[in-house]
């Protein structure tokens, strides 16, 4: 699985030990679209290297990281194909994946720890889309998405 993985500022160092914590997965190849500094960018910017590298199919999933995970994440999701679900812990990061297809796991450096971030990545690198009844309500939100993206 290609990964691609962004960060603002704030995420900067919590990112650098999740991309160590990925080393660890055998089947994922990671490219990191930074930033790769501590020094202050916006993170839109990042988000939008994330999504539309996940969008494009250049990669298969994504991580995007800021300090809370919420802006990171409601930028993410403004690109066409892109479910970007903000996590806090295993549950939520499982259930992303499982129930709606998620494609870019987002957290938040200054809300959990890296014991936490690494359970979330686990999680959401190793959890399967179960499909079925949870099918049309994917295909809902893509609808929506096509409504107002004219």
């Amino acid at each position: 699985m290609k990964l691609a993985i962004g960060c603002d500022h704030a995420a900067y160092e919590l990112k650098n030990e999740v991309l160590e914590y990925l080393k660890s997965f055998e089947n994922v190849e990671v490219e990191d679209k930074g930033t790769y500094s501590n020094d202050s960018v916006d993170y839109p910017d990042l988000a939008l290297k994330v999504a539309e590298a996940v969008a494009s199919g250049d990669a298969e999933r994504g991580i995007v990281i800021c300090g809370t995970g919420i802006g990171i994440s409601i930028a993410a999701n403004k690109v066409p194909g892109i479910r970007a679900a903000n996590c806090h812990d295993k549950y939520t990061a499982e259930k992303c994946r499982e129930h709606n297809d998620a494609n870019i796991l987002a957290f938040g450096s200054r809300v959990i720890n890296l014991d936490t971030a690494k359970e979330l990545v686990k999680a959401f690198l190793e959890t399967e889309y179960a499909g079925g009844r949870h099918q049309k309500r994917v295909e809902k939100i893509s609808d929506i998405e096509k409504k107002y993206s004219k």
